[in-house]
């Protein structure tokens, strides 16, 4: 049987006398294009630090292509949820992307071919000289990444990468994601359900415990299960969803009622 990318066993997380995540039972298959929803504190970003092997369980077992995270982060991108450059600090967007080569196994010989094709791979190679500080925010996100591109990961962890952007910056995003997808597994964390039912090939529903994680259209059950709150499946042009709050829950409302964000 070919070895998954990710394989989690009964991973358990507890900090600060809290448990983060709760007995995380998750198989990704390579190339599998996944979203991982949930709200605030649902430990989405935890699950992320524990695959980047920057935190580690109290209990079960993480593989990632067969390896322990720390063995296998050579092979893992990584784009943050935010990252602010100063618009004075003198640094070019190539010398950002370069940076993602810093702990990599090329030879510095292939370093510029390989920001270049990052660069290209992303829309940016008109831009590699331009500093950092005078981009605007999609842009940066898409430096981000390139630097996450450019040392050529078979694994992508992305936390909420839309999170500062607008509708038509973040729908840019989201279709360049899908274009990457078949060449890479990659896990999305985000809070917008609809635009990442577009996109991924499966969802993951996590708050805490994996609620849920198959098919990307989700019953008004599962989306209540893992908000803790009543949801309403709202059309305007297409279906999406609307988490109000509920008792004090940290529900919100997943979507900014902008047209990119219906889900096909």
């Amino acid at each position: 049987m070919d070895e998954p990318a990710l394989h989690l066993s009964g991973v358990t997380l507890t900090r600060r006398g809290s448990v983060v995540l709760d007995q995380i039972d998750l198989t990704v298959a390579k190339g599998e294009f996944v979203g991982v929803i949930g709200p605030n504190g649902g430990g989405k970003s935890m699950l992320l630090a524990c695959i980047l092997g920057l935190e580690q369980p109290d209990a079960g077992s993480l593989t990632v292509f067969g390896m322990s995270p720390k063995q296998a982060r050579p092979l893992v991108g990584w784009v943050p949820q935010f990252a602010r450059f100063d618009p004075d600090f003198p640094i070019r967007v190539a010398d950002v992307v370069a940076c993602g080569l810093l702990a990599c196994e090329h030879p510095r010989a292939q370093h510029q071919a390989l920001v270049d094709e990052a660069l290209q791979r992303v829309g940016l190679a008109p831009l590699a000289a331009r500093q950092v500080g005078s981009l605007s925010g999609g842009e940066v996100q898409r430096v981000l990444i390139a630097r996450a591109l450019v040392a050529r990961p078979r694994l992508l962890l992305l936390d909420e990468p839309g999170a500062s952007l607008d509708g038509p910056q973040s729908a840019t995003l989201h279709e360049l994601l899908a274009e990457l997808a078949g060449e890479r597994t990659i896990l999305l964390v985000s809070h917008d359900v609809a635009v990442v039912s577009r996109h991924v090939d499966s969802i993951a529903c996590l708050n805490r415990r994996l609620v849920h994680h198959g098919a990307k259209e989700l019953s008004r059950e599962t989306v209540e299960e893992v908000y803790g709150c009543p949801v309403d499946f709202v059309v305007h042009a297409h279906t999406h969803v609307v988490l109000p709050d509920h008792d004090g829950a940290d529900c919100g409302h997943d979507h900014d009622h902008g047209p990119q964000d219906a889900p096909s």
